[in-house]
């Protein structure tokens, strides 16, 4: 298997084998197996047992192995959205939790049901013609459930980046990934002095938040899995990778959806309908919720430039990547800034 990020622990059918075997025990055998791909930090298989389930299997980094400060857990964070999914808001469709698990040399791994369906990002990288938007109205109505369940605090549980308001959780994060790249030595297109006057200077809209809903926060088209009903039409089907999963404001979920775009510029979207069909409380798109929009798509351009190191991303191997991101970071730093 060839390692696209240091992240990714190299596996073998061998060791798929072995996983399963611990997960389910000795008479749970794999009939076949093959890795996925789309993602960047776990390594993850499938994999078809002999009773004819079709498993996920994703293993963690080993240990060791540098992250970025928010990463800390992911595979326990997995288990545990997935499973407080399942209970709170079960019309959300989210991969079953089978087994979670460590070893001494494999590390922790997490075992899931495979979900049917195929992803948006898949169909379009496929070149499949087909309307999505019924799938995306479907996306909008699962946020507005997963926004009904709330939190103790805002922010990543365990001992990661939180706090008692949305102001002080999300100033942690930007935080956080500011000590991540000068870690890394990652440059930005602004200083660390500037991002915190930024916010400070936008804190008022993020007090407007006092709820903290639980997020998925990576709803991105590689993680929507969808497949066509009996009348052809293309409906979600899953929602997979949910350990980026924290507390905050629902505006947030609404941004990685619409990736490199401004929601708010797209009302009638099928997304925006869904959600707002099934939110319980109004969807506003004022001018203090396309202020919090900015901040939070500068919040994930900067995560997305940050973590570019740590999965070995270089310029030859993804050119363009960091100024397209430095472009579009300035233009919402730009937003922001007062004239």
């Amino acid at each position: 298997m060839t390692v696209v990020s240091p992240t990714q622990r190299p596996l073998t059918t061998d060791d798929v084998s072995y996983l399963v075997r611990a997960s389910f025990g000795p008479r749970d055998r794999v009939r076949d197996a093959g890795p996925l791909t789309g993602g960047g930090y776990a390594t993850v298989w499938w994999a078809l047992l002999d009773d004819g389930r079709r498993v996920v299997l994703k293993v963690a980094p080993p240990a060791g192995t540098r992250l970025l400060r928010y990463e800390r857990g992911l595979c326990a964070a997995e288990a545990r959205y997935f499973r407080l999914v399942a209970e709170r808001a079960p019309q959300v469709p989210v991969p079953p939790v089978l087994h979670h698990g460590t070893d001494p040399a494999y590390g922790e791994w997490l075992v899931t049901a495979m979900l049917p369906g195929r992803s948006l990002s898949d169909l379009a990288g496929a070149g499949v013609a087909v309307d999505d938007g019924p799938a995306r109205y479907d996306l909008g109505v699962a946020l507005a459930a997963l926004h009904r369940v709330t939190g103790d605090r805002f922010g990543y549980d365990g001992d990661r980046a939180d706090g008692s308001t949305w102001r002080a959780a999300f100033s942690a994060m930007l935080d956080a990934l500011l000590a991540d790249a000068a870690d890394w030595d990652v440059r930005l297109p602004i200083t660390e002095a500037g991002l915190r006057a930024l916010v400070r200077r936008h804190a008022d809209v993020l007090d407007e938040v006092r709820r903290p809903a639980l997020l998925h926060f990576d709803c991105w088209d590689g993680n929507v899995l969808t497949a066509p009903d009996a009348d052809g039409r293309l409906r979600l089907r899953g929602l997979v990778d949910g350990e980026r999963f924290l507390y905050g404001d629902p505006l947030l979920d609404l941004v990685s959806p619409r990736l490199f775009r401004h929601v708010e510029d797209e009302p009638e979207h099928p997304l925006l309908r869904g959600y707002r069909d099934a939110a319980a409380e109004p969807l506003v798109l004022d001018a203090s919720a396309r202020r919090r929009l900015a901040l939070y798509r500068l919040h994930l351009y900067l995560l997305m430039t940050v973590e570019m190191p740590s999965r070995g991303m270089t310029p030859g191997s993804h050119p363009g990547r960091h100024e397209r991101l430095a472009a579009l970071l300035d233009a919402e730093i730009t937003a922001l800034s007062p004239v």
